[in-house]
């Protein structure tokens, strides 16, 4: 007997049935609307918020020819799903008679195109739906067991991001020391250790005016031990050359494998949190070269900070981690929930503030924030700050790189340095602002520039590195010149 193709104009959805032999076209069709009756009285009521609600099912049609943009699953040897034109769901049909519609045939992975808009409705509908089956379940012995995975599965989401974005920030915080010392020199013995650890081995304070002798600077490896004009220059071309060439690399990879890792990622991060689609830009390609870039780009000596880059690379890992549980890889409006976790760890993890990340995710990042997301978030930033000061990248205990403890109660008088303090930082920002509106605006009417983005990042970071060489204070890295103060101030 030849497939029936049967049409909902109500739904506008699509479906297949294969009869078996011994039924009838007639007893097939009637059997089909019965559960097609069923599942649009259900899904609709659901996504309505009423048990009651009946929709008529006059606008079926049967059809012995196959429509366009229909697509078939096999689930099992005895029953079959299809997707319909508009992506939703075609009931399986199984050899009972019986009207039953279980967890695997109710909800369907939303899938929407790139550069498109989530339906929020639709999504949690199908998420209440999702949910209704699984208590039906709960009965039994395994369905109990489903329903408390379920439940928890937000929670071991979160755990995981936590305990990754913790990782990979203390990774970065350690590799971008390492390489921005590189710049000065080598450790002769252990290459893998930057300068401060490599002083220490030796038992030598890396902070005296000498080097101590552990360290190696690149002249001496080239056998240039006096210090004379010549060593100096020398010293200043490797300085430039290694932050040229660190930028070289980030903005190649960038280029080739993975362009949505270029700049902070918190704009796109809020655009994707309101429920835009943005295919690659969460992916792992994305998280790598991000990643390995962001080490360059710090030890580069370039002024960037990692609080951006850190909530990207945070939902990328939020974003490949929700694909482990159904419930939020196949639903982009649940799915936002583990992404606005992972935007309050990546906060958490650059300036060791959980609950700063929280607030930010809150009232700058997310759109969709219920009360559950909210705890979430606070445990995701929690775990990740635990997990940064357990790897002690800074070699402060610390989970930021400027601590401050206050010994001292501050009094009345102190008001007024402390409104000139901010008063400065006011008039400097706006002069900041101002400068930056300049600034892109000649990159705009600049053509060189303008046209040719890996050559600017190649300039800048060549004059960066050129103005910081000629003073001490610029040269080094921002966690050795702040553990250099701490211990000037014990």
């Amino acid at each position: 007997m030849s497939n029936l193709w049967i049409s909902d104009e109500q739904s506008e959805t699509t479906c297949l049935i294969s009869p078996n032999q011994s039924r009838t076209p007639l007893s097939t069709f009637n059997r089909y609307r019965k559960i097609k009756r069923a599942q649009i009285e259900l899904e609709t009521s659901i996504m309505l918020g009423d048990d009651d609600t009946v929709i008529p099912t006059s606008n079926i049609t049967i059809s012995n020819t196959a429509p366009a943009m229909v697509h078939a699953e096999q689930s099992s040897r005895s029953s079959l799903k299809y997707r319909g034109t508009n992506g939703s769901n075609c009931i399986a049909l199984t050899d009972s008679d019986e009207i039953t519609i279980d967890e695997a045939s109710a909800p369907i992975e939303s899938r929407y195109d790139d550069f498109h808009t989530i339906d929020w409705q639709r999504d949690l509908a199908r998420d209440r739906l999702r949910h209704k089956f699984i208590v039906k379940r709960s009965k039994t012995p395994f369905g109990k067991l489903s329903s408390l995975w379920d439940a928890g599965s937000g929670w071991a989401c979160v755990l995981m991001v936590g305990l990754a974005a913790g990782t990979i920030a203390g990774i970065i915080d350690i590799g971008a020391r390492w390489m921005s010392d590189l710049k000065d020199g080598v450790c002769a013995d252990r290459f893998w250790l930057d300068r401060e650890h490599c002083c220490w081995s030796a038992n030598d304070s890396v902070y005296k005016d000498a080097d101590c002798a552990a360290w190696t600077s690149w002249p001496e490896m080239m056998q240039f031990y006096e210090r004379n004009f010549f060593y100096y220059v020398l010293e200043l071309f490797f300085y430039c050359g290694w932050s040229v060439l660190m930028t070289g690399v980030t903005v190649a990879l960038v280029k080739v494998f993975a362009p949505y890792a270029c700049g902070s990622g918190i704009p796109e991060i809020k655009c994707i949190l309101s429920g835009f689609i943005i295919r690659g830009y969460l992916g792992k390609w994305t998280f790598i070269i991000k990643s390995v870039g962001l080490i360059l780009a710090s030890a580069s000596g370039l002024n960037l900070g990692k609080e951006g880059p850190m909530v990207h690379l945070a939902c990328c890992i939020g974003n490949i981690f929700s694909y482990l549980f159904p419930k939020y890889g196949s639903n982009e409006a649940k799915k936002r929930e583990i992404l606005s976790a992972s935007a309050a760890a990546g906060v958490s993890v650059a300036f060791g503030a959980p609950i700063g990340g929280v607030l930010f995710s809150l009232e700058e990042a997310s759109y969709y924030f219920p009360l559950k997301t909210m705890w979430r978030s606070f445990f995701c930033a929690l775990i990740a700050g635990i997990i940064l000061r357990i790897m002690n990248p800074f070699g402060s205990d610390q989970t930021s790189l400027f601590h401050v403890d206050y010994s001292m109660k501050w009094t009345f008088v102190e008001l007024i340095p402390f409104a000139g303090l901010g008063l400065f930082g006011g008039i400097i920002g706006s002069l900041f602002i101002w400068a930056n509106i300049k600034w892109c605006r000649f990159r705009k009417a600049n053509k060189t520039l303008g046209s040719n983005p890996v050559k600017e990042v190649l300039v800048v970071t060549l004059i960066t590195a050129f103005v910081s060489y000629f003073n001490p204070y610029t040269r080094r890295s921002s966690s050795s010149l702040i553990r250099q103060k701490n211990e000037i101030m014990s």
